[in-house]
């Protein structure tokens, strides 16, 4: 070991690898920077045992460090005569690290490989290479630990020619023997054209990289944009609806307050004329008990006398008319305000169709149309089959598993826990997924469904019934109603025998169709699918069946 590299070591900081700076000496002998070793103690403060770096003998209470002027003077001294800390390309290599092979004692980093020599080099013994001609062809590489992988093992020669027939690196030896008749150039010659391939191919790269860096900064753009406009019509939407409210408000109290005057105005005049009725009945009472009076006369004379000067019955002026006209109350008004309620209800129900269809055909960037026409909805078409694990046992399937009958008795299926034990209801066997339709061919009570496969089974609860919870959307097409989560609403109109389905799950569209010579809509849902979709059909009574209607050649860009 050389002098200086030897004195270097001694007089080392084995924490930071560099020559000492204020050194001091621990209890067991060993030195370091001042700062070095604080700093390690420091970080054992918590556990309030301090140890020595090098032979971890601990220390309680942490020792108090004095700067060792002896060591301290010999460091100064050795610098005076010429030796420095080791450059940052000379530090010691750490186990990751690729070492010099021709370091003796603690091995310091390579800084270069040699592809002829198979050794790597620290920048002291790599300086023959640049200084000696001898090895000026010789090719240097980054340090690496492989250097093995460029000989051949057959023949414990370098691997400088490429084999094109066998697509591998080959050694000299090799190419005389058994690749002799093989495409061959050297290794260098292969690399240039590879090369060439290589910076083609990431120019491509590179390409497609900016376009798509593009693209996403267009999608941001547009999710901005989305978000704009979304937060801009509910802000509309909300003022719009309020006002709508305070109206309906401001006309519900302009009716109270109506009715309320009318009832205080017809109130007066009946009261007005219940006590004209009352001073006459007051005054025909008197006049009675006179008329009594006098027929208990028993003075013929006096009756007679007193007779002629009794008043004549006038006619009355009230009861008259109250016989003649019937009074009136105020139930004509509640029925012009339900015929009201009626008609705003049938005005939203058509215009929240067209809202919600509205809100689905936003124009977003990646969205594709929603077909128009029964042909282009033909294109999507999937094949539904239905799993005779999941039909109630009082349901039967025939034709393939496409259609299902309710039964008037218990089919006695075997048990499954995927089986819906209490509804007559079954799922299909497909997830459907991308853009599907199909469509169904229904008699009598049937409710056409999609529901996600974790939908509970097991029974009479509303988390297994379809359209009463989160899990699932059914069109009852018996009483024209649509349900989500028990939310229910009413379709305008009856519901066809064929009933077309439509889904595109990632765009999170669920529109229903009665299906004739053109597509009517008849519900639209915009939501969000968290799973995949099952198809699914509710049949109940007698004679109610579903039949999965497929077709087969406009299969080829379905789910």
């Amino acid at each position: 070991m050389e002098q200086n590299q030897f004195d270097r070591e001694t007089i080392s900081c084995s924490i930071c690898l560099d020559l000492l700076k204020d050194p001091v000496t621990t209890r067991c002998g060993h030195s370091y920077c001042m700062t070095c070793i604080k700093g390690h103690w420091d970080q054992e403060d918590q556990k309030r045992i301090h140890s020595c770096p090098q032979c971890r003998e601990t220390f309680i209470p942490r020792p108090v460090l004095k700067k060792n002027t002896m060591l301290a003077a010999l460091v100064e001294q050795l610098k005076k005569t010429g030796l420095q800390a080791a450059p940052a390309d000379h530090c010691y290599a750490g186990p990751e690290d690729v070492a010099c092979d021709s370091c003796t004692g603690r091995k310091l980093k390579a800084i270069k490989s040699c592809l002829v020599c198979l050794a790597s080099f620290c920048e002291k013994h790599l300086q023959p290479h640049y200084d000696s001609a001898a090895f000026k062809k010789h090719k240097l590489v980054e340090p690496s630990k492989n250097l093995q992988e460029n000989i051949c093992s057959k023949h414990d020669r370098l691997l400088e020619v490429f084999c094109r027939t066998d697509q591998k690196c080959i050694c000299l030896i090799c190419l005389m023997d058994e690749h002799r008749d093989h495409e061959t150039v050297s290794a260098a010659a292969e690399r240039t054209e590879r090369q060439r391939e290589l910076e083609e191919r990431r120019g491509n790269i590179q390409q497609r990289i900016q376009d798509q860096e593009k693209d996403v900064k267009l999608l941001q753009q547009e999710v901005e944009a989305i978000n704009l406009s979304a937060d801009k019509t509910v802000e509309d939407s909300e003022e719009i609806f309020t006002k709508l409210i305070r109206l309906l408000q401001k006309r519900s109290s302009e009716v109270k307050q109506q009715i309320r005057s009318q009832q205080e105005t017809e109130v007066s005049r009946v009261k007005d004329v219940q006590e004209k009725l009352e001073q006459e009945i007051n005054e025909l009472k008197r006049k009675d008990a006179e008329l009594e009076q006098l027929s208990h006369t028993e003075d013929h004379s006096k009756f007679l006398l007193n007779y002629p000067s009794l008043p004549t019955l006038s006619k009355s002026t009230h009861s008259s008319s109250i016989k003649i006209r019937p009074l009136r109350h105020f139930e004509d008004v509640t029925a012009a305000v339900s015929e009201l309620r009626d008609k705003l209800q049938d005005v939203l129900r058509d215009s929240w169709t067209n809202i919600s269809l509205m809100v689905t055909e936003v124009d977003v960037l990646l969205s594709e149309p929603e077909p128009k026409s029964r042909a282009g909805f033909l294109r999507y078409s999937c094949e539904i089959t239905l799993d005779p694990n999941t039909a109630n046992t009082w349901l039967g399937l025939s034709e393939g598993n496409r259609k299902v009958t309710w039964m008037d008795q218990d089919q006695f299926y075997s048990s499954h826990p995927d089986r819906f034990t209490y509804y007559y209801q079954v799922l299909s066997r497909e997830s459907l997924t991308g853009r599907c339709y199909w469509e169904v061919e229904r008699r009598g009570r049937v409710a056409v469904s999609v529901a996600y496969k974790s939908i509970s089974r097991a029974g009479d609860g509303d988390e297994c019934l379809f359209g009463y919870n989160d899990k699932s959307w059914a069109l009852i097409c018996s009483n024209s109603k649509f349900g989500h989560n028990s939310i229910w609403t009413s379709i305008s109109g009856p519901v066809p025998s064929r009933v077309g389905v439509y889904l595109d799950h990632t765009a999170g569209i669920l529109s229903f169709y009665s299906v004739s010579e053109t597509m009517t809509l008849l519900h639209r849902v915009q939501t969000r699918f968290t799973e995949p979709i099952l198809a699914g059909v509710c049949v109940y009574g007698i004679g109610s069946s579903a039949d999965s209607l497929c077709y087969r050649s406009y299969k080829g860009n379905h789910c």
